[in-house]
């Protein structure tokens, strides 16, 4: 199954152009992917489309493994409450754990801060081979931090370093620096931004609320972050126009209704692995005539336990 090219379009950031996330929908997309919907619903039909993109992903992982050639990055973004938890949890549901790592950047320990801000992203890349998720990214360092400068005070910068919008300019150069390497030496990045509305970001912290299963989720300093919401809209517009490029693109994919968003995201993944096009690793003559040895072993192993079983019926 494949997600029509136009609907990645869509929701790509094309490099040199802007984010322009205040034109960009939250609940849906504007090309169509579903198909008439006739007596089904969008959540059955968005259901559906994910579990075939988690079972192509099943298979597409085992090949990338197999290759040996590749990783794949996957760099979720979004303000609180958009949904990225679960939509980690549900695209790669059908992964081979062993092959796929998550890592959730929470803020940042007192080790991690007499580092430059990539390092602890750097430490955490995937191997050759393997899925890497990024809960959270080195991205909130010109996203969180932005919005909230006074945690400069805490990176040790150098005396001299440029402050304001020249600082900012400086770390996305080093991010698509950084992007481009990882790209060239065989880890291709795929990067979502969860676009939820502010009045569904208001239901689903009500909802934490009021449900007791969902209370543990809720924080007081989420409310406080909200009050920060246009704050965050401008800065990750200006981060997702100046860091989308060709070799590591944004999407925007609405999040306002989740089966829709996990299903796009479980699209946008298959169809970039497909891109990679991968092969099971050829086999050489001298592997081989190690494997017709194997073989004839393991067959005459086989015919001298039949030949046993057949003295030991004649004896009795």
């Amino acid at each position: 199954m494949k997600l029509p090219d136009d609907v990645v379009r869509e929701l790509r950031v094309h490099p040199g152009h802007p984010a322009d996330l205040q034109r960009r929908p939250t609940g849906a997309t504007r090309a169509s992917w579903v198909g008439p919907l006739g007596h089904e619903r969008l959540k059955d039909v968005a259901t559906r489309d994910l579990g075939e993109f988690t079972r192509e992903l099943a298979g597409a992982q085992e090949l990338l493994y197999a290759s040996d050639t590749w990783s794949l990055l996957l760099v979720f973004q979004a303000i609180d409450a958009a949904g990225k938890d679960g939509t980690i949890k549900h695209v790669m549901s059908g992964v081979n754990p062993q092959g796929c790592q998550v890592v959730a950047f929470k803020q940042p320990s007192v080790e991690e801060l007499r580092h430059d801000f990539l390092w602890r992203c750097v430490r955490a890349l995937p191997e050759r081979g393997k899925i890497g998720i990024f809960n959270r990214s080195y991205y909130e360092e010109v996203l969180v931090v932005r919005v909230h400068p006074d945690l400069l005070a805490a990176q040790h910068l150098p005396r001299g370093a440029p402050g304001g919008a020249g600082l900012w300019a400086e770390r996305y150069e080093d991010i698509n620096a950084f992007e481009r390497h990882l790209t060239r030496s065989g880890t291709r990045i795929l990067k979502f931004f969860l676009h939820v509305s502010k009045e569904e970001q208001r239901r689903r912290f009500l909802d934490r609320i009021d449900r007791p299963d969902k209370r543990w989720k809720f924080s007081a300093a989420d409310v406080a972050e909200r009050a920060h919401f246009d704050e965050y809209q401008r800065a990750y517009e200006e981060a997702l126009t100046a860091t989308s490029t060709k070799w590591a693109p944004w999407h925007v994919v609405p999040a306002d209704h989740k089966p829709a968003m996990r299903a796009l995201v479980g699209g946008i993944v298959v169809h970039a692995i497909d891109q990679l096009d991968l092969r099971y690793p050829e086999v050489t003559p001298a592997q081989e005539a190690g494997l017709a040895e194997a073989r004839a072993a393991l067959v005459a192993e086989d015919s001298a336990g039949a030949g046993s079983e057949r003295t030991a019926g004649g004896s009795g």
